[in-house]
């Protein structure tokens, strides 16, 4: 009979090893750092994995300076991948994407591609709808826009990185040497503290932001529309078919663009009879955040039920950039080898309004002008935790 105890206890002891095991393999990247270690464009990527006292862990690139995974613990102390992504450095550098990225030097659209500065008209690439988007990202014929460049680093501890992006005059048709630093640091409250900064020796624009995008249902599978998320933003800017803002600031009450008491993301999304969602193909606009600049107030929640787990969002920007993941196409396979499909991930990106080059002079838009001799600063904080 004690042999017999003995047999079971091992053969317990083995099951919840194995639950153990697969529980973490399911939760947790598996993310090696010689799959992050190549050359490109002449530069050296690596991993880095900043971490704070609670167990939280963010793994970062230089390449584009991007996020690649959040570790956070979920309702029932389980640590949980809350960011789609790849999980090697050939899938960031061969497909394009804006995961976890850095984006610059200017975040979101740019009407036309052409900005004026002190009566000199710039041309920028125009690679969406005949816009520049994102800086003028892209891969292909060669690597443009700061999230498909490798960054420089110039720190690191256990709990922060800096980053630095040396951006020539003429760059993507940009004005102006810059010099621009990413800031992440990972704080005991679990919190990722985010700071861009930039000077300049030419007039130029920038607005940068970070593109993560996020699914807190631990399954990366599972689309976000089960997300309830909530903004502080009473106004929105709507765009046309082109996805181009119109110049307009608009009421959300009453329409399916009012998030200001929370609501599940999936409840309206395809209500194409609405013209905005139409022109989105879903979410994808920026809203005007009651918070003015103050990034001691809340701009936004996302909570997944799921999990309980929840991001909130501080900012000193003037807007937010709620994207649904529309264009995801199940084309690239994640780290948890699901394939990304529609609206698996979500961003939620801090910015100046869309087109604020061309738009400032208008009532309620803001300047993206950085002159010499002045310092950009932009913001950004994620806080994480849960609700039992």
């Amino acid at each position: 009979m004690g042999k017999s105890i003995r047999i079971a206890g091992l053969l317990c002891l083995c099951c919840i090893c194995l639950l153990t095991s697969c529980t973490r393999q399911n939760a947790a990247p598996v993310l090696n750092k010689a799959d992050f270690q190549t050359e490109f464009t002449g530069k050296k990527t690596d991993l880095y994995v900043l971490k704070n006292a609670k167990g939280m862990e963010v793994y970062v690139t230089n390449f584009g300076a991007r996020i690649v995974a959040i570790m956070v613990p979920d309702r029932d102390g389980r640590m949980q991948d809350v960011v789609i992504g790849f999980s090697n450095i050939k899938d960031y550098t061969t497909q394009a994407s804006d995961f976890g990225s850095s984006v610059g030097r200017y975040a979101n659209r740019i009407d036309q591609g052409r900005i004026t500065l002190d009566g000199v008209t710039y041309q920028l690439p125009q690679n969406n709808f005949g816009h520049c988007l994102h800086g003028g990202c892209t891969l292909e014929p060669e690597p443009m826009g700061w999230q498909n460049l490798v960054y420089d680093v110039e720190s690191v501890t256990n709990n922060s990185i800096t980053l630095v992006m040396n951006s020539a005059d003429g760059e993507a048709g940009f004005p102006g040497n810059v010099v621009a630093k990413t800031i992440y640091t990972v704080k005991d409250d679990n919190s990722i503290d985010i700071v861009w900064k930039a000077t300049t020796d030419k007039k130029t624009v920038i607005n940068q932001t970070n593109h993560s995008y996020f699914n807190l249902n631990a399954d990366h599978s599972m689309p976000i529309t089960n997300h309830i998320l909530t903004l502080n933003a009473d106004n929105f800017t709507p765009c046309d078919n082109t996805y181009m803002t119109t110049g307009e600031i608009l009421p959300v009450a009453g329409t399916p663009m009012d998030f200001t008491k929370g609501k599940e993301i999936g409840k309206e999304i395809d209500n194409y009879s609405y013209e905005q969602l139409k022109n989105g193909n879903g979410y994808d606009h920026n809203w005007v955040l009651n918070t003015k600049g103050d990034d001691t107030k809340c701009a936004a929640k996302l909570y997944s039920p799921v999990t309980g787990i929840y991001v909130e969002v501080y900012t000193n920007e003037p807007g937010i950039q709620f994207y649904s993941g529309n264009f995801l196409d199940g084309s690239g396979t994640g780290k948890q080898g699901q394939k990304m499909e529609k609206r698996t991930g979500c961003c939620l990106e801090t910015q100046k309004f869309p087109d604020s080059p061309n738009k400032a002079d208008l009532p309620g838009w803001y300047s993206a002008v950085l002159e010499p001799g002045q310092e950009y600063y932009s913001h950004c904080v994620y806080k994480f935790g849960v609700e039992k």
